[in-house]
């Protein structure tokens, strides 16, 4: 083969694979531009994943709070219902009580003035202690009864308030000012009495004592030798000279 026909191969060769080359070279490439968008894709993929799972993570934290609250709510509810079902037999209670009402009263009003009879009897037999006070009380009970102003719970409140009152003048020592008729003459005295064992009177100028003889229903004047113990006795319900043992004239239980 001549020289320029071996040249004309060379070049024909050469150019051949410098065109093989080009080719091979547009495929890698399109294979690395693949590559990349594969990668690029999967990245975008797993961002999408994990925005997913921390989402789910948020909806499951919220549903398990939910399941909680609903639980409390549960318990709540069970615990309300409780206090409405008491606070309705309370309610049923009050009805039956209210629709008794008319019956107790009809009971109730009879039953007060058998009270109030009774104390005023109490009171005609009774150590005459403070006796205008006692029936001036039992007076405003018969007022109140006849007041339709006054409910019946307050007229029953009144008349027992009134025993307590009798009750205490059984267990205190208590002075007071007053007047007492010896023999048709109103003196006035310091009265003291000893619960009901004993009521006694001293004059003002404490020159004259009296006792209380609930028999006879009348005053006794004592003897000169009680005298000092009276005035002890009314020094010491006024709280002037502290309590302490005295001689009085007492009458001994029969």
């Amino acid at each position: 083969m001549s020289k320029r026909n071996l040249i004309a191969s060379a070049v024909v060769g050469a150019l051949a694979l410098g065109s093989s080359a080009v080719v091979s070279a547009d495929p890698l490439n399109e294979l690395h531009k693949e590559e990349a968008k594969i990668h690029a894709a999967a990245a975008k993929s797993q961002e999408k994943i994990n925005n997913l799972y921390e989402q789910s993570q948020e909806l499951f934290v919220e549903y398990r709070g939910v399941v909680d609250e609903t639980e409390n709510l549960k318990v709540y509810h069970d615990y309300v219902a409780t206090l409405v079902a008491d606070q309705q037999r309370g309610i049923d209670s009050l009805q039956t009580q209210i629709d008794g009402i008319g019956g107790i009263e009809r009971g109730i009003v009879p039953l007060m003035f058998r009270m109030i009879d009774s104390l005023e009897q109490f009171i005609e037999l009774d150590v005459p202690i403070k006796i205008d006070e006692r029936k001036e009380r039992v007076e405003r009970l018969r007022d109140i009864m006849a007041n339709s102003d006054v409910t019946v719970s307050e007229r029953f409140r009144q008349v027992i308030e009134s025993y307590q009152i009798e009750n205490e003048y059984g267990q205190s020592m208590a002075p007071y000012t007053g007047t007492l008729d010896y023999q048709g003459t109103e003196i006035t005295v310091d009265f003291v009495n000893l619960g009901r064992t004993a009521l006694l009177a001293l004059s003002l100028d404490q020159k004259s004592a009296w006792v209380w003889d609930n028999n006879a229903r009348a005053w006794e004047e004592l003897g000169a030798e009680y005298l000092n113990a009276i005035v002890i006795a009314v020094r010491m319900a006024n709280k002037r000279l502290p309590a302490n043992l005295l001689k009085l004239p007492i009458k001994a239980a029969e």
